[in-house]
């Protein structure tokens, strides 16, 4: 079942995001492994990140092995603070 993960950074911009996404992705326009939807954008009052991935296993894997250990590392011009986070089990996923 895909899972998808929605991040809300309070204070987040556009050049936060790119800083971090280069970080965290395996390069321009790529996906993760296991990742089969993203997108960004500014929200009120800061920048909110939508992800789906195949699974809870994949998002997990991806957060354990990529994500949560470079964002603890820093990332120069990255978001300063860990983002607001909701999780879902996806119901219906249209192409």
């Amino acid at each position: 079942m895909a899972y998808g993960v929605v991040h809300y950074f309070p204070g987040g911009t556009e050049v936060q995001y790119e800083a971090s996404i280069a970080a965290v992705h395996p390069g321009e326009g790529r996906l993760p492994e296991g990742q089969i939807f993203h997108a960004a954008g500014p929200s009120a009052g800061g920048w909110t990140i939508m992800a789906v991935h195949e699974s809870k296993a994949s998002w997990e894997h991806y957060r354990d092995s990529i994500l949560m250990p470079r964002m603890k590392q820093g990332i120069k011009g990255g978001f300063a603070t860990p983002p607001q986070e909701t999780a879902i089990d996806i119901y219906k996923l249209m192409p």
